[in-house]
């Protein structure tokens, strides 16, 4: 059962998304902000992050940097969750770090096929 570690500040976002991936067979655990999100993934380790870029405290950006900056977490999979969808957006969350990037509202079918691809 791969590991999941969602790093949303809207609840609603982060209580849809952790029930459906739950259900899909994902083993889920959820932080807040970006801060609790670095510290969360250093001590779990999980499978993949989906990293929300719009967070308080420290933002998915700094976030993504500061783990794969890190020893522990640098080979870490994140997928950036963002309702940027500009044109400079995806490269943006690209050159912080993420592998792949998706956009709000969540298309559930489409990120399941992002997070099967970045699981292997």
């Amino acid at each position: 059962m791969a590991r999941i570690l969602i790093v949303e500040d809207n609840e609603m976002n982060r209580d849809m998304l952790s029930r459906r991936l739950k259900r899909k067979g994902f083993e889920v655990r959820v932080a807040v902000d970006g801060q609790q999100g670095v510290e969360m993934a250093t001590e779990w380790l999980p499978d993949l992050v989906l990293m929300d870029m719009s967070l308080p405290i420290m933002d998915g950006w700094a976030a993504t940097r500061a783990l794969k900056k890190a020893p522990r977490t640098a080979d870490l999979k994140i997928v950036a969750l963002t309702a940027h969808a500009m044109e400079g957006d995806r490269r943006k969350a690209m050159n912080a770090g993420c592998d792949d990037y998706d956009t709000k509202p969540i298309d559930l079918k489409r990120l399941l096929e992002k997070i099967k691809a970045q699981l292997g």
